[in-house]
């Protein structure tokens, strides 16, 4: 993904759209949602930090008091630990009884490739990579703890000089999403299992931890029954003899609307970007969040059609008066939903507009209003090229769109409209923090 640094505050050369992250915004909801955790706090960088810029962004909440990142794919927890390593940010103690901190934070991972004990151990595999990368693993199955054991006896056997460590493992319990996890009818052979790995020194079994699928529903009573369900868990892993340091539950819903779900560490994730995990129970601004996000375009073309001309494909849409239009270069190989078609909400000059027609791979047209009066006098374009169209940011005034609203519009959550952001879209950093950010090794140096 192509970066700037936005202490010039223009965009790479060549590109026609930028997607604005304010630092100090995520920052702030770093501080405002630790407060309210009470505990340790793990930040949830996945996906490119939910399309906000990993490095920039994991940094940002390290220097804020996070001590533990936390991604879902392997291939991303690599890379991260090599951008941690380029900008000089410690390794955490190999000692299992070590406390992380924000100067050597600790990093989850929690999908990994599907692997023999055999591939598993040999040289230049993905497990014994991690290992290698001081991460820790989430184990759900037998297959992945055998695997995992396979490497890290593979790892300590070629390191006699006790470079290598045992792999820290965090046991994952399914508590009712139904998706990663142990069953309850699997728990007790998996920690039995774990056991034995820990006892001949190959596996350090750390942490304990499960999802929850309805946080955002505080009334359901969904939530309840997972931390029950979580806590017998940890009964059946504890009588097998294990002794995990650290259980974490609770993501942003479940940190901000289920205290006793807190545990020994949250998650937070959306809510470090500015967005509440669901707007119907509280908004971002009733919750104190800053969405960190501005995604703008300068237009690039306007012109006027006569009423009754149909736009974009399909001519889903027609003209009802002679219009103004606006084209702006951002489409869905960009990211944006095609299920905004017809009506995704775009400000430009101070007016609310939306996009007309059908959203193409590249670019969208917007509808900026009436080009003649009642009468046919003609009205001039209220834009021109060149011009800034925001399509989401902060609501800091009456007329900027949110991610909310574009999810709303989509009928999907705002989750999504900003993670799916494409890397055509460079990334932009303001803030405090933003000039204090080298390059990454696989990212352009920042202008």
């Amino acid at each position: 993904m192509a970066t700037v640094n936005a202490s010039t505050g223009t965009p790479l050369p060549a590109t026609t759209s930028r997607a604005v992250v304010d630092l100090d915004a995520i920052a702030h909801n770093a501080h405002v949602l630790a407060a309210v955790g009470g505990v340790p706090w793990m930040a949830i960088v996945k996906a490119d930090a939910y399309g906000h810029g990993i490095g920039q962004v994991s940094t940002t909440c390290l220097r804020a008091g996070a001590t533990w990142l936390g991604v879902a794919q392997l291939a991303e927890a690599l890379r991260l630990r090599a951008r941690l390593d380029h900008v000089g940010i410690a390794r955490p103690s190999r000692n299992p009884d070590s406390v992380p901190t924000s100067t050597r934070p600790r990093l989850l991972c929690w999908l990994l490739p599907v692997l023999t004990p055999d591939q598993a151990a040999a040289p230049g595999s993905p497990l014994r990579a991690a290992l290698a990368a001081d991460l820790d693993l989430s184990v759900s199955t037998r297959t992945q703890l055998d695997a995992i054991v396979a490497a890290a006896r593979a790892e300590l056997a070629d390191s006699p000089d006790a470079a290598a460590a045992p792999a820290r493992i965090h046991l994952k319990a399914d508590t009712g999403m139904s998706r990663g996890g142990s069953t309850p009818a699997d728990l007790p052979a998996l920690a039995a299992a774990a056991k034995a790995a820990e006892q001949d020194g190959t596996i350090a079994v750390v942490g304990l931890w499960s999802h929850l699928s309805r946080a955002d529903e505080p009334a359901c009573g969904s939530t309840e029954k997972h931390l029950s369900r979580f806590l017998a868990a940890e009964r059946v892993v504890t009588e097998a003899g294990l002794e995990p340091r650290v259980r974490h539950l609770a993501a942003t819903a479940g940190l901000l609307w289920h205290p006793d779900t807190r545990l020994d560490l949250v998650r937070i994730g959306i809510g470090l970007y500015g967005l509440s995990p669901d707007p119907a129970v509280a908004t971002s601004t009733a919750l104190d969040l800053r969405p960190a996000m501005r995604l703008e375009a300068p237009l690039t073309q306007v012109k006027c059609i006569p009423a009754g001309q149909a736009v974009s494909y399909g001519g889903t849409w027609r003209a009802p008066t002679d219009r103004w239009l606006g084209l702006v270069p951002l489409g869905y190989a960009d990211g944006i939903p095609r299920a905004a078609s017809n009506g995704g909400p775009v400000a430009v000059n101070g007016l609310r507009a939306a996009i007309v027609g059908r959203v193409c791979m590249d670019q969208v047209v917007i509808d900026l209003g009436p080009a003649t009066t009642p009468e046919g006098a003609p009205l001039d374009p209220p834009a021109a090229p060149g011009d800034t169209a925001v399509l989401w940011g902060a609501p800091d005034d009456a007329v900027t769109p949110t991610a909310d609203d574009w999810a709303e519009v989509c009928s999907t959550i705002n989750y999504e409209i900003v993670t799916r952001l494409g890397e055509r879209v460079p990334r932009v950093f303001t803030g405090r923090d933003a000039a204090r950010i080298p390059a990454s090794p696989d990212q352009e140096t920042p202008a």
